[in-house]
């Protein structure tokens, strides 16, 4: 992969002045050094698509969400949709990582005017993209773009929305019956005597809620005797805010601590180890994405984020965008998911295991209605 990663143009967020003065050229986003971060040799924009000079079956833009690559969490899931879609169609592909929100509408823009290259799909990673996207997709209306976590009510826009309360439910379920066990793995243990777990948040919104509302939910349909602590850091890319407030919780007596807060995550998995407790990971199988952490990542609620992006860019391929439509992942097509750690997952005893598997299927049959909205 590193090849690829060498070949394909990779695209830093431009100072303010910088984008000012791409906004009128016909050609993509460039690098904020001014290089244009395309192939030097032969000029070429993202990957090479393939042997020779054939043309890729599409190129794309995505636009990350804040805090950019490297989370291990949100932003890194959407890239290996498109890292995917990369190795199976040989698409070509552009990436930005705004600093903040006020550049989202400008990179967004930018590919979407390119020419050199044509970008046939704008990938816009994260809820907080909507506003800027409300406004740049009308004005292209023959661009096609696809936006992951809220809806832009226009034609030319498909929407990936994803059911993060129900995959919740299921974390609340492993974290209320396992909190009142006396279980031991890699460097934690619960407290026999612990009454609470904890969610810390990242950015206070709607999606990060529903996270919150199905852990709440779910902790509660476990066991009435278990309350949740829950704190929101205020941003996704603030590890030490994260294990501060991690630690709060710890040291109040909660023994399973579960983040939906990007690389702030890191924070809570570095109190937990400190503590010698439990966290739970979102978004990828952070045992993996994040293995310094292994021995006490019990569980994580992977969201494919990586589906969306992937099926967005295979439907471009087949002439088949689907703009103007909304399409939510659920437990029932795996777009959400309850994945145990890979080093202590294993050890969670059978009961629990069953406990949580057949909440997965009470809320696939209907039985179950999970709550999307917390009700402080």
């Amino acid at each position: 992969m590193a090849s690829d990663f060498e070949r394909r143009r990779f695209i830093k967020a431009a100072s303010a002045a910088g984008l000012i003065g791409l906004a009128g050229c016909s050609g993509g986003p460039s690098g904020s050094d001014g290089s244009g971060g395309g192939n030097a040799s032969d000029g070429s924009s993202g990957s090479d698509g393939g042997e020779g000079s054939d043309e890729p079956p599409a190129t794309v833009g995505i636009v990350y969400s804040d805090g950019g690559l490297g989370d291990n969490s949100f932003n890194d899931a959407a890239q290996q949709g498109i890292l995917q879609a990369e190795e199976e169609f040989g698409i070509a592909y552009d990436e930005s990582e705004p600093d903040g929100a006020g550049e989202f509408g400008q990179f967004q823009q930018l590919y979407a005017s390119s020419t050199d290259p044509d970008y046939d799909l704008v990938s816009c990673i994260g809820f907080n993209q909507g506003d800027a996207l409300s406004e740049t997709a009308p004005q292209f209306p023959d661009q096609d773009f696809m936006i992951v976590d809220t809806t832009v009510d226009e034609p030319n826009v498909a929407n990936y929305l994803f059911r993060e309360h129900e995959g919740s439910f299921l974390m609340g379920v492993l974290a209320g019956r396992l909190t009142e066990t006396d279980f031991s793995a890699g460097a934690g243990a619960t407290a026999p005597d612990s009454t609470n777990v904890g969610f810390v948040g990242g950015v206070d919104s709607p999606v990060i809620r529903r996270f919150q509302a199905g852990f709440e939910a779910g902790v509660d349909y476990a066991s009435d005797d278990v309350d949740v602590i829950t704190s929101y850091v205020g941003s996704y890319a603030d590890p030490s805010g994260g294990r501060e407030q991690a630690l709060s919780m710890y040291q109040s007596g909660a023994d399973i601590v579960y983040h939906a807060a990007g690389a702030t995550g890191v924070g809570v998995f570095q109190a937990a180890q400190s503590e010698g407790r439990f966290a739970f990971g979102v978004d990828q199988d952070q045992s993996v994405s994040e293995p310094s952490f292994a021995d006490v990542i019990v569980a994580s609620m992977v969201k494919r984020v990586d589906t969306a992006v992937y099926e967005s860019i295979s439907n471009v391929i087949d002439g088949s965008h689907q703009g103007g439509n909304t399409i939510a992942l659920g437990l029932e097509s795996n777009g959400v998911e309850c994945v145990y750690g890979q080093e202590i997952g294993g050890q969670v005893p059978e009961d629990i295991k069953t406990a949580v598997a057949d909440a997965r299927d009470e809320i696939i049959a209907g039985n179950i209605d999970v709550p999307e909205t917390t009700s402080n």
